[in-house]
């Protein structure tokens, strides 16, 4: 909430005897300035009555302005420009030339101890975060505008800052703090007689509501904030309340009201040239016509808009035109590009609102929080030793014993509060502590599970460097002697069996380590698609009976027609490393059997077979990825204790779940789900 304040101007020359000279008579008589100072204050003045009206103008004009403060290295003047540059660049939505400024302005408060022009550019600087999407970056300098303003006593500052963290909430759906912060700010206005900063108060809390879909009580602010800003001719919030009114009706589709509320904020953004206020305008028309069906406008808007929040860097502008894309392309049956751009909506949703921003909130607020009662503690303390100085001195001028005591019966009252509320906040300090422990917990675990998962990383290097020199070494060894001719057909027939063996354990081995270093990099990406379970099957059958040895019947007992909905490389990649399990610790002669249930909306595929069985101790390390346990098969086949993880890693991935039941000697059978298509 930037506020701005007129410059009065009187000297002679231009218009003697008024005491605001009208923007016509200054700029006329700029021309016959030869006065630098003077000449300064009109650039300044002349800029900001034309912010909105003639934008270039009041560019131009500034730019001037800041030749001159630069040229003259006046503090003062520099300190003027700087804000008038970052507030024109904020209006027009260039927010990294705005940040620029703010933080010149910063500095130059910062060197001249100047407390209110501190606490300005720190609300300047939040704004212009907040504005951006950096709501972390936004609270840090909203909470400190506010504590420069508190030390100083500036209750402007202070409702100011309030007002802002109050939309950093906001923005963050935490819509409860957010009412809190906007009603204590409005309340402040209202105590000091800050007229102007009323009808801000009013579009932030309609807002909320607004979010809150409390349409009634989001018109009745809006309507509020509208009719107060045009009293006091605050024309820098009307384009956005007459958005936020056209959000408003759209939202309860009624539209020809909503369009006409955002042609005429359109109009407005227009005259200051605001890019991401016109963006945002379009967003909310292309929603309208996408419900309308009117697809190819609607598309239009919503690209020009997602350009201008790219350049601008406004980033929750920009994922909100990719979900509404998306709902777009989904109401127009084209379901892929649907899928796309919800696919990015998420992803940039989540490196956005991302728990390290959220996590770096909550302890600020918990630290602001904190300090704030311990300056409520101090100032009771304070009350309580002014009033029982007064109590003293009224002691002594009053004689009647029945005064006497009610006044020490207020100073009791007085004290129970204090300790109330000392007690209070002492139970405030131990919850806080409590989270922070139980943060400091979980940190630890982290640490733990990272130091496991370093191990198992280690140990699959050496299951790298070991079984796959193995069968290598072997397979040269026999090429070599094949080339030197120095082995019979005969032979080369005997010891085919095992080295078929061999190579197919190396070339499941190096299938699984690709797909786990795949998950490791988050590279894997899934492509969901139907799938036909019952042919995937026979095909994974087809495959690994050519390859077992030990005579096992396969049996493919799922239904034609199983659709399922999942990514098929994963899903082949599943039933091939749980039916090579199978084969591997069942004996020779045995038997697996695949089957799929119906479960609501989900089918259940069971792989069983009449193997060896596994031991209750075993079955709860067999989906660790910090443990990757393997032990050999029946016919001493080897493991690489990768095969179950990545079958966890990529059922939930795609949605399901998997587990399995297992008795020794009885064989074992595997069970995950996956969704219906």
């Amino acid at each position: 909430m930037r506020y701005t304040f007129i410059v009065l101007l009187c000297f002679s020359g231009i218009g003697a005897g008024y005491a605001q000279p009208s923007l016509d008579s200054l700029e006329r008589a700029l021309p016959s300035l030869t006065n630098d100072s003077l000449r300064h204050r009109v650039l300044t003045q002349l800029a900001e009555g034309l912010q909105y009206t003639e934008y270039k103008k009041a560019e131009a004009f500034t730019t001037e302005a800041l030749a001159l403060a630069e040229k003259n290295n006046w503090s003062w003047a520099l300190a003027e420009t700087y804000k008038r540059i970052g507030f024109l660049s904020t209006i027009s939505g260039d927010y990294s030339r705005a940040i620029k400024y703010d933080n010149l302005g910063l500095e130059l408060a910062t060197q001249r101890n100047d407390s209110v022009g501190i606490a300005e550019a720190l609300n300047f600087l939040g704004n212009d975060y907040s504005d951006l999407g950096q709501y972390d970056q936004a609270y840090y300098y909203f909470t400190q505008s506010y504590r420069v303003g508190q030390l100083v006593n500036d209750r402007m500052r202070m409702t100011i800052a309030l007002h802002n963290l109050g939309n950093v909430f906001r923005n963050l759906e935490q819509f409860e703090v957010a009412l809190n912060y906007l009603q204590r700010s409005m309340r402040i206005s209202q105590e000091i007689k800050d007229l102007d900063g009323i009808p801000y108060s009013y579009e932030s809390i309609g807002a909320v509501y607004a979010q809150k879909r409390d349409f009634a009580q989001a018109k009745f602010n809006f309507d509020q904030a509208l009719a107060t800003l045009r009293e006091r001719k605050l024309t820098v919030i009307e384009p956005r309340v007459l958005t936020r009114l056209g959000d408003l009706y759209s939202e309860q589709k009624q539209f020809a009201v909503a369009l006409a509320y955002y042609d005429s904020a359109q109009i407005l953004q227009e005259n200051t040239q605001n890019e991401l206020g016109l963006a945002e305008i379009a967003f909310g028309k292309a929603k309208i016509f996408i419900a309308q069906n009117n697809f190819t406008e609607a598309t239009q808007l919503l690209t020009g808009s997602m350009t201008t929040a790219r350049s601008l860097k406004a980033m929750k502008l920009y994922i909100d035109c990719l979900k509404t894309l998306s709902e777009a392309e989904e109401k127009k049956k084209n379901f892929p590009a649907a899928l796309n751009h919800l696919q990015r909506y998420y992803a940039m949703r989540d490196s956005i609102y991302n728990s390290g921003m959220m996590e770096k909130l909550f302890r600020e607020q918990v630290r602001y929080a904190t300090a704030n009662k311990d300056e409520e503690i101090a100032e009771l303390n304070k009350i309580k030793t002014q009033r029982e100085k007064e109590l003293s001195e009224q002691k002594e001028l009053v004689q009647q014993q029945s005064f006497v005591r009610n006044i020490l019966v207020v100073v009791v009252a007085l004290t129970v509060i204090l300790l109330f509320t000392v007690y209070r906040s002492g139970q405030r300090r131990k919850r806080i502590n409590r989270l922070l422990l139980e943060h400091q917990e979980e940190i630890k675990k982290r640490s733990f599970e990272l130091e496991q998962l370093n191990k198992v990383k280690d140990k699959f290097f050496s299951i790298i460097s070991h079984d796959l020199r193995s069968p290598i070494n072997a397979l040269y060894s026999i090429v070599d002697l094949i080339d030197r001719k120095q082995m019979s057909g005969t032979e080369l027939e005997n010891i085919m069996k095992e080295l078929k063996m061999r190579v197919n354990h190396t070339r499941t081995l190096i299938n699984n380590l690709l797909d786990w270093a795949l998950l490791q990099m988050d590279n894997l990406k899934i492509q969901l698609q139907r799938i036909d379970l019952k042919p995937v099957v026979d095909d994974t059958i087809t495959l690994l009976a050519s390859m077992q040895t030990k005579e096992i019947t396969i049996e493919n007992r799922v239904p034609k027609g199983t659709l399922a909905l999942g990514d098929l490389n994963m899903v082949n990649l599943v039933f091939r490393n749980l039916i090579m399990n199978g084969l591997k610790f069942t004996e020779a002669g045995g038997k697996i059997t695949i089957d799929s249930q119906d479960d609501g909306h989900y089918y259940r595929i069971a792989i069983a077979d009449n193997g060896v069985g596994i031991a209750p101790e075993v079955q709860k390390l067999l989906f660790e990825k910090t443990t990757g346990y393997t032990t050999r098969g029946t016919a001493n086949e080897k493991g690489t204790g990768l095969g179950l993880i990545l079958c966890r890693e990529f059922i939930e991935r795609n949605g399901g779940k998997i587990w399995l039941e297992s008795e020794l000697g009885k064989g074992s059978t595997f069970y995950f789900t996956l969704r219906k298509a």
